[in-house]
Order: C-alpha cells, then structure tokens, then sequence
C-alpha cells in the first residue's frame, strides 16, 4: 500500500499522541485535520533509506506493506496509521496464512529476517488483506540496526532458514508448512521481476549500484534454486 502523492510532513508540527509499538524509538503523531501517522526514528538515515528501499521491493513485488509518507527528517520513517483486523500470526485463519505464505519469496529476496516479529506481530490483517508490518530487518540491518554484514550476500539461504525452526522459530511457524509447490510459486513472484525494474527501484529512492546488482544476483540465485531442485523440504 502507498501513496505517493502525499505530501511531506514534517513531526515537529505535528502532536504526538501515541507512544512507541515496537523496537525502535518510535510515536503516534497527528496532524490537524485528524490523520494519523506511525514514526520510526531509527538510528542514521543510512537506516531509513534503508527501510524505504525495503518497502518500495515489496510494492515492486506485489507484497502488501503499509502506506509510506515521506518526512522532512532524513532519521525518520512514517506510515500511515491503519486499524488492524488481527495483528498476530497466531490469529490469522487458513485462507490468511495461504495469503500471507505468497510473499516468502519477497520476505527471503529482501532478507528480512523479521518477517513475522519476535511475537508474530510483523503480520497483521488491514480490511482482509495480509500486510508486513514492518520491513525494517529487511536488506543490509537487523530489525534492531545492526548491520548483517557479509550475511547479507548473493545467496538466498533465507528461503531454507525462513522455514526453519532451529534458525527462525518465529518465521517458521508460518512458513514451515508450505508444500514444494507452494515454495516455487513464492519464488516466481520475485523471479519474474525484471531486472532493470529492480535496480531502477533501488536508484530512484538512494539506493546504490551495488545494492542493485546484489538484489539481481539474488533473485538469479533463487531462480538458479528452483532450477537445480535445491530447496529443503
């Protein structure tokens, strides 16, 4: 979800009426015709561009995320504030978590890690639909900032360790299930995505050259693995 034609707000005029929801130094602010507005401030803007490129792959991809409004302040990260149907793994029914079991593709591509959030609430439901919460453990930081360093390379490990209890209990109790089939459909969600599309996403919002020939060789990788019949069952 995304609206870009909406306008820049700057926090420092709005009132804050809400504290933090999750890991980050974060509020619930309000503008004066009423609109709400969820506000990371995470720890240089290295961390916020980061976040956006996140968010603008998922939207390439297809993935449901919430609605991102630009902020004057280069540290800061804004989303519209939406009432959540359901706001945990655990609460989604079948038809949600076959919905939500789509974008493992997206979630192990950008490697988030943090797809499904410490308690499961990095998912929610928004008017029926399934949404990522939160991207911002995807690509080169943990959800807390830490950089990942070289575990963030070329291969997609993520589509094995995603759907793997001993390395991410929390993602697997919604991905651990998923047929072969399954696994392959995901996959070509990301797979089909032209290249150029991909690094014209990356460049448009501050992204470098470099992360946009990674998340190439990434999407060639997950491709190579369909392939070769290289996915854990």
């Amino acid at each position: 979800m995304d609206h870009p034609a909406a306008p820049v707000i700057d926090t420092t005029t709005l009132q804050r009426v809400g504290g933090q929801l999750g890991s980050n130094a974060a509020g619930v602010y309000q503008d004066t015709s009423g609109r709400r507005y969820y506000v990371k401030t995470l720890d240089s803007p290295a961390h916020a561009r980061n976040e956006l490129i996140a968010a603008r792959l998922y939207q390439l991809a297809g993935a449901p995320t919430l609605s991102y409004v630009r902020t004057t302040l280069p540290t800061q990260i804004a989303t519209e504030l939406v009432t959540l149907d359901k706001n945990r793994v655990s609460r989604l029914d079948p038809s949600e978590r076959q919905q939500a079991q789509q974008w493992l593709g997206v979630h192990a591509w950008t490697a988030n890690w943090d797809v499904a959030g410490f308690d499961g609430d990095n998912q929610g439901v928004v008017d029926g639909t399934v949404v990522t919460l939160d991207v911002g453990g995807a690509l080169a930081f943990r959800a807390q900032g830490d950089p990942k360093g070289e575990a963030f390379g070329t291969r997609v490990d993520e589509l094995d360790l995603l759907r793997s209890a001993a390395h991410n209990p929390q993602a697997a109790r919604l991905f651990a299930d998923m047929s072969q089939e399954a696994v392959r459909a995901a996959i070509a969600v990301v797979t089909r995505l032209a290249d150029q599309q991909v690094r014209q996403v990356i460049t448009d919002h501050g992204g470098s050259l470099a992360l946009g020939d990674k998340m190439v060789a990434r999407k060639a990788d997950m491709a190579r693995r369909v392939a070769s019949g290289a996915l854990a069952r």
